[in-house]
């Protein structure tokens, strides 16, 4: 009887320990950390903050969005990939952060060797401008004016070795000619000396242009992406309008750190999925001028590819130019 009791005994203690341990185990059992690399207040700040919002409803625990800029976004980066790796840390890194700054500047971890894809973000594609004294009504004649005059051509640009700079570049490639870049700090100081004629050509994200462009005050002749943007149908893409495969864009994804488990990766990727999927978020990101990633786009191993693609489309041309962050 006594025999039977302890083996009865034990056997509760064996049970309870296992689902103690089990119920421990379970991801996430506390607020979950998304860094977002630049200033609060942006869109992508934005974003983010709205997807955490609708994802904590399903991770069933807080996300608490952390702004930490410096460094084009460098600083913030690498302390994700510094963190431990157990999901709690994320971090909020685009193409420039998680491509471009590994050729452009000299950083202290491999972006990607050191990061673990989780899911990606809805994106903003550019939109090509001008002023309105450019004589081109279409994006051919805007190619055939910028091959005429190059010394003429005055493109603005936020950043050096920016996706911006790197549209430009790309354009040059396909045009076979070269103009003038002229570098700003900032989309407010970039849009203003646009209008004001300082200069007369960007390949620049929607944001606070596309309302110049329904106002009539410049003139946007192309979207750079394979799709029209929801939140601006009436303007084509580059395919439709002549300018065939001039793709760039700024990409947005979740990124955890290196070696973090599976599963705990296939739990954060489909809570961002369900956050994207509501109604009231998508309309919403429509209206901030981004683009949502397809369905094919949403895995992990999708957001690795569309890495591994872009550093062999990007690296070679920044090394041709030289370019290097400011």
């Amino acid at each position: 009887m006594r025999a039977g009791t302890l083996l009865i005994a034990a056997a509760l203690a064996a049970f309870f320990g296992v689902a103690g341990h089990a119920e421990a185990d379970t991801f996430p059992s506390r607020p979950v950390t998304i860094v977002v690399p630049y200033p609060a207040g942006g869109v992508t700040d934005a974003l983010v903050r709205l997807l955490g919002d609708r994802m904590k409803d399903t991770l069933g625990q807080p996300i608490v969005v952390e702004n930490q800029s410096g460094g084009a976004g460098t600083i913030g980066v690498g302390r994700v990939t510094r963190a431990a790796p157990d999901g709690y840390t994320l971090v909020l890194g685009n193409v420039e952060t998680t491509v471009l700054t590994a050729k452009t500047m000299t950083i202290p971890y491999d972006v990607v060797a050191d990061l673990e894809p989780v899911a990606l973000l809805p994106s903003y594609p550019f939109l090509l401008v001008t002023t309105n004294d450019v004589p081109a009504k279409n994006l051919k004649e805007l190619a055939a004016w910028i091959k005429a005059n190059p010394q003429k051509v005055l493109q603005g640009v936020v950043g050096a070795g920016t996706m911006q700079q790197l549209c430009g570049l790309s354009l040059q490639k396909m045009l076979a000619t070269k103009w003038q870049f002229v570098p700003y700090r900032g989309g407010t100081p970039a849009m203003q000396d646009l209008l004001a004629g300082q200069i007369n050509f960007m390949c620049t994200a929607t944001g606070s242009f596309l309302p110049l462009v329904r106002n009539g005050q410049i003139r946007a002749y192309a979207i750079t992406a394979k799709q029209r943007m929801e939140s601006a149908p009436e303007i084509p893409t580059v395919d439709e309008a002549g300018l065939p495969s001039l793709y760039a864009s700024v990409w947005n994804a979740l990124w955890a750190p290196k070696d973090t488990p599976k599963d705990i990766i296939a739990t954060l990727n489909a809570a961002v999925t369900q956050a994207m999927a509501d109604p009231a978020i998508r309309s919403r990101i429509v209206e901030m001028g981004l683009d949502m990633p397809g369905p094919d786009q949403r895995t992990p191993d999708a957001l690795r590819a569309l890495q591994k693609a872009d550093i062999e489309k990007w690296w070679p041309i920044i090394k041709d130019a030289g370019l290097k962050a400011e």
